[in-house]
């Protein structure tokens, strides 16, 4: 397994080889298979960002960098097997851009102490931090982003969904059933139907689905989409000429690569997102001057500004404050995953941080603490413009009912620590 791992070489400063390096920080990527469009882009913003800290500051606390990418083709097993080859390279933190794999890996992080951060993604009750003390899902988890889209859905209907129906377009694994609780709650409480659609992976094939829809009208549909399934239920849905207006994918359901392929008939689709778009930071003059002009961009080099680019470097923008922030609660720079672990626990991401950083506007601010691993739970709506071939941003961050997702994160995840036998963290 271990011949399967790809050491990136981050620049021209690493030459001497990754052993010089202190501070390890895998990438779980997918830059093969049918998820692939989605993950190279991801992958690349993760590993560009590193890139420029050793290029432009040496590491972190002076600390070299050294990232450890393992492919995993988004298949679970193989994510599985990436994780246990490179766990004892000095791991500081997992971010494997899969909920399937998330959930296979929460009990072997805890069991091992290496924190895991699913940025808007994975197990969305492991944002109680007392009964997942190793495990993060900040700025924002799946039930954020069911219920930020029905708080949108009652704004633009006059605060009033009794008597509509809305359709559930989603993966048919872990990922995708992830948003069904809020939903069914929500469906309870504003009195709209819920039509739920489950699509089987890799989602190519949904004329099925697709039909339903056109029979039945629903008012809306919410997607929970990833990969090619994205590009699919966009093309079926100019098919059957279903308003875009009116059609809103999770933030994983939200990239160039979903709306392109259906060219002008994308038009007015609508996703989540929990940080901005486009180029328009001081960060990318960094990324050019010590990564991109030296030729050391990984990848291609061609997602620089896409939306997944982007947040690839959001996570690891994150993975490299919660280092800087262990190395500064523990007084040392040669950090350990435990120390990691509180740093990611007590990291607080304010507007003026992310101003210092480059990245002034670019996210929502949160913090963390020992009960809340979740963040904030705000996200924004954007629509696709065809004609300019970009995101555009429909709204401001939107908070979600803060509320019932307490409860649900409370009730399924001490469930969860009853099964488990898991004595809680904070007490």
């Amino acid at each position: 397994m271990k011949k399967t791992l790809t050491t990136l070489a981050l620049g021209a400063t690493l030459a001497a080889g990754p052993a010089l390096a202190e501070l390890t920080f895998p990438s779980l990527s997918y830059r093969t298979g049918p998820y692939a469009a989605n993950g190279i882009p991801f992958a690349d913003g993760y590993a560009d960002y590193f890139a420029m800290l050793n290029e432009r500051d040496g590491g972190i606390g002076g600390e070299r960098i050294n990232m450890i990418e393992c492919e995993t083709g988004y298949n679970t097993e193989k994510g599985v097997e990436c994780y246990e080859a490179t766990k004892g390279e000095g791991a500081l933190v997992y971010q494997p851009l899969s909920t399937g794999i998330t959930y296979q890996l929460i009990p072997r992080v805890s069991a091992d102490g290496i924190p895991m951060h699913t940025l808007g993604y994975g197990r969305t009750s492991a944002s109680n931090g007392e009964v997942f003390p190793w495990v993060f899902n900040y700025p924002a988890t799946y039930w954020d982003g069911a219920s930020v889209a029905i708080k949108y859905l009652l704004d633009e209907n006059g605060g009033d969904l009794s008597g509509k129906k809305i359709a559930l377009v989603y993966h048919n694994s872990a990922y995708g059933k992830e948003p069904i609780r809020t939903l069914t709650e929500l469906s309870e409480e504003h009195g709209f139907e819920l039509l739920e659609l489950p699509v089987d992976h890799p989602g190519q094939e949904q004329k099925s689905q697709w039909l339903q829809i056109r029979r039945e009208r629903p008012d809306n549909v919410i997607m929970w989409g990833w990969g090619v399934m994205n590009q699919v239920a966009i093309q079926e849905a100019v098919n059957i000429r279903y308003p875009m207006d009116q059609f809103i994918g999770i933030w994983w359901s939200g990239s160039e690569n979903d709306v392109r392929p259906a060219g002008e008939g994308a038009d007015g689709y609508k996703a989540l997102n929990f940080h901005a778009v486009g180029s328009d930071f001081e960060l990318y003059d960094d990324l050019e001057e010590y990564v991109w002009s030296k030729g050391n961009a990984a990848g291609a080099g061609d997602q620089h500004g896409t939306v997944l680019y982007n947040r690839g470097l959001y996570a690891a923008m994150i993975a490299a404050e919660g280092a800087r922030k262990a190395q500064e609660i523990h007084g040392t720079s040669d950090i350990t995953p435990a120390m990691m672990r509180d740093g990611l626990e007590q990291l607080e991401m304010t507007e003026e941080s992310m101003a210092e950083l480059g990245l002034a506007g670019f996210g929502p601010t949160f913090s963390a603490s020992c009960e809340n691993h979740g963040g904030s739970g705000r996200a924004a709506i954007n629509q696709w413009n065809a004609n300019e071939g970009k995101w555009e941003v429909l709204t401001d961050y939107i908070q979600s009912d803060q509320e019932l997702i307490a409860r649900l994160v409370q009730e399924d995840s001490m469930a969860y620590a009853e099964e488990n036998n898991i004595e809680l963290a904070c007490q």
